[in-house]
């Protein structure tokens, strides 16, 4: 039987659309059946009730040898594939969409903490955001976003993902060293905590960079501009999935462009004028505990992002807290 079109489909991530088609012998009724993945990396991604975009993203022949190629606009698949590489590509694609809206994912969580609305940024190094996250949630702090931070070109996170930890992966995805997360929770809270959780907007105050090792002895250091832009480019770049395979022998393609990189080191010259603190310590505990003397020393108040319909809030301005200053 002849290839034919079996299947157009289109999801959203904060308005950012993005079209599927899969064309094979066979019918297929989604692109994929379960969108737990993409909400953890995207925070919210939903399917359309109607195809809007004209020409698609993504093509999936199911027919014929297994491969997979970027023409500049249309990432295209043949052959058969399991949902875990589908899910990346969908993911680095509509990251690709949001950027042209003017929203940036964060490879981050973020939490409204002592009245600091406080990014917890994974950046070249990913060691301690989420227990960063859990730490903040159990002394009081007010979950922005968990795995990623969708910020708009104001420093607004206009959208965050809810699971601290992603618990279901999907052949294509299996990785060793990220499976049982609720070890280290057993570790350091004996059972998984709770804490408030909001989907409202909230503007970054402050950027921390953590580095949790059972061997550092505590140590905060307020980045300078080039250490925040780099680390802060490293989330960014996450999405893009550059150093990833998708299927032995089939790299992802590369998307990125030089125009694209250039436009997220310029958005980042401004997010990044915020203060940055780089914090070693041994236990999330440990980390909160640095991070309260970064507050402490500090006399600024940080409120939620207006919003329309809201009473506009007083922001005050800060004394910046230098290391050593307790």
């Amino acid at each position: 039987m002849a290839s034919k079109l079996q299947l157009s489909e289109q999801f959203s991530a904060c308005g950012a659309p993005l079209r599927v088609d899969v064309y094979g012998s066979e019918p297929r009724e989604h692109v994929l059946d379960d969108l737990t993945f993409l909400n953890y990396r995207l925070a919210e991604v939903t399917i359309s009730p109607d195809v809007t975009v004209d020409t698609p993203d993504i093509v999936w022949q199911m027919d014929g040898d297994k491969g997979v190629s970027y023409d500049g606009s249309t990432m295209t698949f043949t052959g058969p594939w399991p949902a875990g590489p589908l899910q990346k590509a969908i993911v680095t694609m509509l990251t690709l969409r949001m950027e042209d809206i003017g929203l940036r994912p964060f490879h981050s969580a973020a939490v409204s903490y002592r009245g600091k609305t406080v990014l917890i940024l994974g950046g070249e190094s990913n060691h301690g955001k989420s227990m960063g996250l859990i730490e903040a949630g159990v002394r009081g702090g007010v979950q922005v976003a968990s795995e990623t931070s969708v910020i708009d070109e104001r420093g607004v996170v206009v959208k965050g993902s809810v699971e601290p930890f992603l618990v279901k992966r999907t052949e294509g995805t299996e990785r060793a060293d990220k499976a049982a997360p609720n070890k280290g929770v057993e570790k350091f809270w004996g059972s998984m905590p709770t804490w408030e959780i909001t989907s409202e907007p909230y503007e970054i105050d402050i950027v921390l960079v953590p580095a949790i090792d059972g061997n550092f002895d505590p140590s905060t250091t307020e980045l300078i501009p080039f250490e925040r832009q780099f680390q802060a480019m490293h989330s960014l770049q996450n999405y893009l999935l550059t150093n990833e395979l998708l299927a032995p022998g089939h790299p992802m393609p590369l998307v990125d462009t030089d125009e694209r990189r250039q436009g997220r080191a310029d958005f980042l010259q401004s997010f990044c004028t915020r203060p940055f603190y780089f914090i070693r310590a041994a236990t999330p505990q440990v980390l909160i505990d640095e991070f309260d003397k970064v507050y402490d020393a500090s006399t600024r108040c940080t409120t939620r992002a207006d919003v329309p319909g809201d009473e506009p809030r007083l922001t005050t301005t800060c004394q910046v807290y230098q290391p050593g200053d307790d």
